[in-house]
C-alpha cells in the first residue's frame, strides 16, 4: 500500500505515513481516486535546473582604466626620471608608477566578485571572492523587466536591467552595466511562466 500524498510505501501497522505524516486510512481508494489529478513524480534528472545566460557588468571600464594606468606610469617614470636635483633609480620609480595598475586591479577584482545567472527557474545574483552570499528571485515573482540605459550607454553598448519582482519590499532588483541588456531581458522574459 502507497501513501496517496508522496508515494512512498506505508506500514501496514500505522495510521499515518512515516514520511510526509498524511492519514493512511483508505490510503488505496484515495490514491486511485487522486491518480489523474495528481502531477507525475519527479525524479532527479527532471530537478536539475538548466542555466540560461550567467553574466557579469561590463569589462569596457576596466579595460579603459587599464589602459590609463599603464599611460600614467609611463609618464611618471618619465617625469620622475627628469627631475634634476634628485636622482631616483629606476628601481624605485618602476614599482611607484605600476602601483598606478592597483586601481583597475581593485575594480577588476570587485566585478569579478558579482555574477547573474538566470537558470529556467530563477535568477542568481552571486557575490562575494572567497565568503559568497546568493541571492535568488523566482522566476513567478518576477513583474516587470525594463531596459535602462542613459545615452553614454546606449552609444558603447551596455545598460541596466531592472526587475520588479512581488518577493521582497520595495523589489526592485538591478543587474548593472551588462553588456547588450535588451538580449537579456528578452531571455528573462522568454523564461518567465506563461500565466504573467
Amino acid at each position: 500500500m502507497l501513501c496517496a500524498e508522496c508515494g512512498s510505501p506505508l506500514n501496514p501497522n500505522s495510521r499515518f505515513c512515516d514520511q510526509c505524516g498524511a492519514a493512511a486510512a483508505d490510503a488505496e481508494e484515495t490514491q486511485i481516486a487522486r491518480q489523474s489529478t495528481r502531477a507525475p513524480m519527479r525524479y532527479a534528472d527532471d530537478d536539475l535546473e538548466h542555466v540560461v545566460f550567467t553574466a557579469r557588468p561590463t569589462l569596457l571600464f576596466i579595460k579603459i582604466g587599464y589602459a590609463a594606468a599603464v599611460l600614467g606610469a609611463i609618464a611618471l617614470t618619465i617625469l620622475l626620471a627628469m627631475i634634476p636635483f634628485i636622482d631616483i633609480p629606476w628601481y624605485i620609480s618602476l614599482p611607484i608608477a605600476l602601483s598606478l595598475l592597483l586601481i583597475p586591479g581593485y575594480y577588476h577584482l570587485k566585478r569579478n566578485m558579482l555574477r547573474y545567472t538566470l537558470t529556467d527557474s530563477k535568477i542568481e545574483i552571486d557575490y562575494g571572492l572567497i565568503a559568497r552570499t546568493t541571492r535568488n528571485i523566482p522566476l513567478g515573482k518576477i513583474q516587470d523587466v525594463t531596459v535602462s540605459a542613459s545615452i553614454p550607454q546606449r552609444i558603447l553598448g551596455f545598460g541596466d536591467v531592472v526587475i520588479d519582482n512581488a518577493s521582497e519590499i520595495g523589489g526592485t532588483t538591478v543587474l548593472h552595466n551588462i553588456n547588450t541588456p535588451r538580449h537579456y531581458a528578452d531571455l528573462i522574459l522568454r523564461h518567465l511562466p506563461r500565466g504573467q
